[in-house]
């Protein structure tokens, strides 16, 4: 996947290269979960612009609970689906073991079976 370049930097070849804010601040190759009460796409527009495996997470959707907590985690952005989501990530990536990601399923009581609440 390519990164995407900046304007300033398309228009100025004979300079050196800079980098965005958002690229210096989410440099390097970790991964990186960006949660959001928006849908997915909004965190997801920052993607071109780090290195790290990007996932998003977001309400895709409204009017599905009567609460904000209700909402995030019926749309799995919660803090035990971020912690999932970094853990799996980890793991997919060779440097915690698959283990721990099942660890964490079992401990925050994730319904593993239950299908994506887009399709809902």
């Amino acid at each position: 996947e390519a990164r995407e370049v900046s304007r300033r930097n398309r228009y100025n070849p004979q300079e050196q290269s800079t980098s965005s804010h958002v690229e210096t601040l989410l440099k390097g190759n970790e991964p990186i979960i960006a949660a959001s009460d928006y849908v997915r796409a909004c965190p997801q527009l920052i993607a071109p612009y780090v290195d790290g495996k990007f996932i998003a997470l977001g309400t895709d959707g409204y009017g599905r609970s009567d609460t904000r907590a209700g909402l995030r985690s019926f749309f799995e952005v919660d803090r035990y689906h971020v912690v999932i989501a970094a853990l799996d990530a980890l793991a997919r990536d060779g440097k915690i073991n698959q283990e721990k990601v099942s660890e964490a399923l079992m401990k925050y009581q994730i319904d593993t079976n239950r299908s994506a609440p887009w399709r809902e």
